[in-house]
This record gives structure tokens, sequence and C-alpha cells, in this order.
């Protein structure tokens, strides 16, 4: 849940620094991202703040990738949450046997790349994840990196929307 949500280009324009990059670090879990993209407004509209944000996340090191990638909770647990798969699935929406292979596939998913599993899930259910889940595996290392940048950059710009509001901003009768 975002903090700062619709609140207009414009408004996003002329927050004071601090205030900007806390908006932007809500959408993106990274302090270099965040600054830089604060530091370079005014932006004109929501597709050039989107672009560079993007130009930003792809030239951000390995390591702030990680870094970024540590804000994400496991896939099989809600965030803060102790319980294993299998406990949530009285919460979950999902079958108690495709919760428990999303915990199963996520920690072979960490365990193989060193990193956890990250995506863009609007539209997906716990099938369509599990699944997707498991054809990435089969990608090597440095495709995975290539693949996890995309989904960050999509979740961004989702994330990025919801900040800012709609491109003409709301009308506020």
């Amino acid at each position: 849940m975002l903090l700062h949500q619709g609140i207009g280009l414009d408004a996003f324009n002329a927050l004071p620094l601090r205030r900007a990059v806390h908006c932007v670090f809500e959408c993106c879990y990274s302090v270099p991202l965040a600054a830089d993209l604060a530091r370079a407004r005014p932006f004109d509209n929501h597709d050039q703040l989107f672009r560079y944000a993007d130009e930003l996340l792809f030239a951000l090191s390995e390591d702030s990738i990680d870094s970024v990638l540590q804000a994400y909770p496991d896939v099989g647990r809600r965030p803060g949450s102790e319980k294993s798969a299998a406990e949530q699935c009285a919460i979950s929406d999902a079958r108690p046997e495709v919760m428990a292979g999303l915990a199963a596939a996520s920690k072979t998913y960490l365990e193989h790349f060193g990193f956890g599993f990250v995506m863009f899930v609007n539209g997906y259910g716990a099938d369509g994840v599990l699944a997707a889940m498991r054809n990435r595996l089969q990608n090597d290392y440095e495709t995975e990196r290539k693949v996890v940048r995309n989904e960050l950059a999509r979740i961004n710009r989702t994330r990025l929307e919801r900040m800012l509001g709609p491109e003409g901003g709301y009308d506020n009768w």
C-alpha cells in the first residue's frame, strides 16, 4: 500500500526533494533510483517520468538490484507472516497444493539463482505464478537477471502510475 496515491504530476514536481524521494522510494525500493528521479524533476508528462525511471533502473548495479529484491516478500508467504504456505491457504484463495507448490518452487528458485523470485502478478492467479516460476527456473543466471529487471520495471511503472494518478490529474470539483 502506497502512502502517496494520486498526488498528480504537478504536485510531485513541486514537492521538496526529500518528500519526492520518499514518494518514489515507496514505488521502487531503491534510494539511488528515487533520489536520481526526484532530482531530475520537473517532468513534462507521465511517460517522460516512466521512461527515465526505467533508464535509471536498468543502470543500477547488480548489488543495487539485490538490495531492491530484499524488499519483496517470499512467494508463498504473506508479508510479515511466519506461517507456512499450507497454513496460509485458509487466508489465500489458492488451493493448499498450489500454495505448497509455490513455497517449494520459491525455495528451489532461491537456491538456484541466489535471489528471490519477483514477478508482476496483475492478472495472474497462484497457478499462473507457479507456472511462470517453474518456467523461469529453466533460465540461465544472466537471462534471469534480465527478466528480473524487466519485472521490476513493470512493477515500478504500476506503482508510479498509482502514485501520480491519471495523466490529467483528478477532477477536484
